[in-house]
């Protein structure tokens, strides 16, 4: 599967736009980092549990959204955006959102 964040893909054509497809998922804090997490906001720098989470987070809504795009039988998402939001106290929301297409080699 191509993903890309751009409306075509390099070398290749649209041939038939399939639909938006997306993927979510929700993740909350664990109560224990979230306080260590705290501490390490009093002296600075990267709370590393965070960035962790989020990245899984990332990985997990890409891999729904693609799995869409596989049963729609697309073999590319163009536009892809990926967005958060939060659902409540220490917890988020990850979305990541796209248009599924078919496309094909640019003869040359």
């Amino acid at each position: 599967m191509i993903i890309v964040t751009t409306e075509s893909v390099p070398g290749r054509s649209i041939r038939e736009v399939k639909g938006m497809v997306k993927g979510s998922t929700v993740q909350a804090k664990h109560i224990g980092k979230d306080i260590l997490a705290g501490l390490k906001n009093l002296v600075g720098g990267e709370i590393n549990d965070y960035t962790e989470l989020l990245t899984e987070a990332r990985r997990v809504a890409i891999q729904r959204m693609t799995q869409e795009a596989e049963q729609l039988g697309a073999d590319a998402i163009v536009t892809v955006r990926l967005q958060t939001s939060a659902v409540m106290d220490g917890a988020s929301e990850i979305i990541a959102y796209g248009t599924a297409v078919v496309t094909e080699a640019i003869s040359e």
